[in-house]
């Protein structure tokens, strides 16, 4: 007997069901994470479908996680978020690139300062979330823009990601994705216009 979300698993994996001749079973803990998803587009603002989806993942009963990053227009932040269906959990930046335009930002710098710190506030709040087990499927909107802007470290991210404890998806949105997340990818979607 095997527990797990998974149809393939190694004979020596040590997380499994031991069941010994005088039927006693021991249990053990099984920490296998789900998927990592990668959805790219040529083009900012393809992902409807991935929003369609998690809010009827979270209509089905699982905690869903949806992190805009570049999105904004609400001054939503972390301690602004929407909760949809009970379990999806949608958070957008406090301040957000999308407000204006990039003349803007690079001419005003603690407008650019108010950017980065809120994209930061958001980012570690993700990584609190990857790591503590209680969602099952994480959305990660426009992740890459904010690596290519460099306000989150791509390295950051990876080691995050192998270190995540969720049983569901991890999905990663974007335009310009790094070599090195593309191949963590156990699914890549390129989505066109």
């Amino acid at each position: 007997m095997v527990i797990s979300s998974s149809n393939s698993y190694s004979k020596s994996n040590s997380d499994v069901v031991k069941i010994n001749t005088a039927n006693n079973i021991n249990l053990k803990r099984f920490t296998q994470n789900g998927q990592i998803q990668i959805y790219k587009s040529s083009y900012r603002g393809s992902y409807s479908s991935i929003i369609r989806d998690c809010l009827r993942n979270a209509a089905l009963g699982r905690k869903v996680l949806l992190i805009q990053f570049m999105k904004g227009g609400v001054k939503q932040g972390i301690a602004n978020a929407v909760k949809l269906c009970g379990n999806l959990t949608w958070v957008r930046s406090s301040n957000s690139f999308d407000l204006y335009n990039s003349e803007e930002i690079e001419n005003n710098k603690n407008l650019k300062k108010s950017i980065h710190e809120s994209t930061c506030e958001l980012w570690n709040f993700c990584k609190k979330e990857l790591l503590s087990g209680k969602n099952d499927q994480i959305i990660l909107d426009e992740i890459f823009l904010a690596i290519e802007m460099k306000i989150i470290d791509k390295d950051d991210l990876i080691s995050t990601l192998e270190n995540r404890f969720i049983s569901g998806d991890v999905i990663l949105t974007g335009t310009g994705i790094p070599k090195d997340l593309l191949l963590m990818a156990n699914q890549i979607t390129e989505l066109r216009s």
